[in-house]
């Protein structure tokens, strides 16, 4: 279970760092208020999930997720550029992630 909540907050990591593009410094509201449910909901996912996977573990898979998903994302919708070498680190980014829930970790 706290893997599936680990990924999930990993995603709302990628929730609120779009959201946090659109807000222009919290100049919107509704991207502002985007921002602030899915960064308070990621965090406590995190941190319930880290009442039985290793912290360093857990810190590596939110962020991975989040960055891979964040990147995937810009390529797909915000017209970033989709280059050899970025979607090569992306994948390595998922192979990491991958990586270490393989290596275990409860």
């Amino acid at each position: 279970m706290a893997w599936v909540l680990l990924v999930i907050a990993g995603a709302l990591e990628t929730t609120f760092a779009i959201a946090l593009k659109y807000s222009e410094g919290f100049t919107r509201l509704v991207p502002s208020v985007i921002f602030g449910v899915a960064s308070v909901a990621s965090f406590v996912l995190l941190s319930i999930s880290l009442r039985t996977l290793p912290v360093g573990t857990a810190y590596a898979v939110w962020t991975g997720i989040g960055a891979a998903g964040t990147a995937i994302v810009g390529m797909m919708f915000l017209n970033e550029p989709v280059q050899a070498l970025r979607v090569t680190a992306i994948a390595l980014i998922v192979a990491g992630v991958v990586g270490l829930r393989l290596a275990g970790g409860h």
